[in-house]
């Protein structure tokens, strides 16, 4: 890909008032076809990026010029050449990963400032997760804090709303630490909590009776491993399924262990299972605090450990807040809403 300025700057020289700087950026890439994967469906995700970043677009051939501010057309190039090195690499964009771009152009000076004053921003990048199935980079700076950490720690707490990639990067990168062969299977575990509902007697095996809480992390496995290797994986025990009330007693050896919808344990069921960590082993909790749904009066585990294991060596606790929210844009908006409601409640005395 090739850039051309078409407009002429003076970075040192001072702004008057009133006088607005542009400049017109024109990028070449390899053929049409790698152009026409860039710019989307009817130049869609030209589209995306003007509405985000406030600059204009005018797409020719395999050419596009971007108007606009001088910092907002260069963050619209270093999106542009992000997307074109994933095409180049034969992935697919989707809008998240037009929307991970952004962030992470945003982000160059504060991740990473020693390598930004050395003036090689674009050299540097957010973490990524590698399957055979499926590649994935982080999408803002919490996600890139959190893989960091779990490369990082034996032990990592995730929390935070609905939505911010909690659940789904943690299968992520447990799946590659087996394709790796850092451990040898994958542990899953969720409290069997209903959401404010009594589903009753649940026929089947046990297994059968599981499943449906552990639906969310089956979504996420198919995501990054063939359906066949799932299965198998099941069958085999490199993936196993471990209900919370089976846990005690055992030691986790050469495994990574992921416990979901960790805000629903008690306090005696979280020590219980941080305590069965094994050699060789890594564990993943995650939790969203604001949706506990133990009965009235009863402590969540998750909260409490967060506090008691504050600055213990070798774990990690990452916070997400509503502003990480990834899943869908109207998702973050709901997710603030409902906060913006709770901090009313909060502030408005009790009659």
């Amino acid at each position: 890909m090739r850039a051309n300025d078409g407009a002429t700057r003076f970075p040192n020289a001072p702004r008057k008032q009133g006088i607005i700087e542009s400049a017109d950026l024109r990028l070449s890439f390899a053929d049409n076809r790698v152009a026409g994967l860039i710019f989307g469906h009817f130049d869609q995700n030209l589209a995306h990026i003007e509405r985000r970043l406030g600059i204009q677009t005018v797409a020719n051939g395999n050419q596009v010029t971007l108007k606009g501010s001088p910092e907002q057309t260069e963050h619209a190039r270093f999106v542009l050449e992000r997307l074109n090195e994933r095409v180049l690499e034969g992935l697919s964009i989707a809008k998240g990963d037009i929307d991970g771009a952004i962030e992470e152009a945003a982000m160059q000076g504060s991740l990473f400032p020693t390598a930004a004053a050395e003036g090689t921003p674009d050299r540097l990048t957010f973490d990524e997760i590698n399957t055979r199935k499926k590649r994935i980079k982080a999408r803002n700076a919490a996600q890139h804090a959190y893989l960091k950490a779990l490369k990082d720690n034996e032990l990592v707490f995730a929390e935070g709303p609905a939505g911010t990639g909690k659940t789904w990067l943690a299968v992520g990168y447990a799946v590659q630490l087996i394709e790796q062969g850092v451990v040898e299977r994958l542990i899953l575990s969720r409290p069997a909590v209903e959401a404010g509902e009594r589903l009753g007697f649940l026929p089947g095996d046990m297994r059968e009776k599981v499943d449906p809480y552990l639906r969310p992390i089956y979504d996420a496995l198919y995501d990054f491993m063939e359906a066949r290797h799932v299965e198998r994986g099941l069958q085999t025990g490199m993936i196993e399924i471990a209900p919370l009330a089976f846990m005690r007693g055992r030691t986790l050896t050469n495994a990574v262990v992921l416990l979901d919808e960790a805000q629903n344990t008690t306090s005696m069921q979280m020590k219980m299972v941080l305590t069965r960590l094994g050699e060789g082993s890594r564990m993943i909790v995650t939790g969203d605090p604001s949706q506990i749904d133990l009965p009235p009066g009863q402590k969540s585990g998750l909260v409490e450990a967060a506090r008691v294991l504050q600055g213990v060596e070798g774990i990690a606790r990452i916070r997400f807040a509503e502003a990480d929210v990834v899943r869908h844009e109207l998702v973050k908006r709901i997710v603030t809403a409902y906060d913006r409601d709770d901090r009313a409640k909060l502030s408005t005395p009790n009659p």
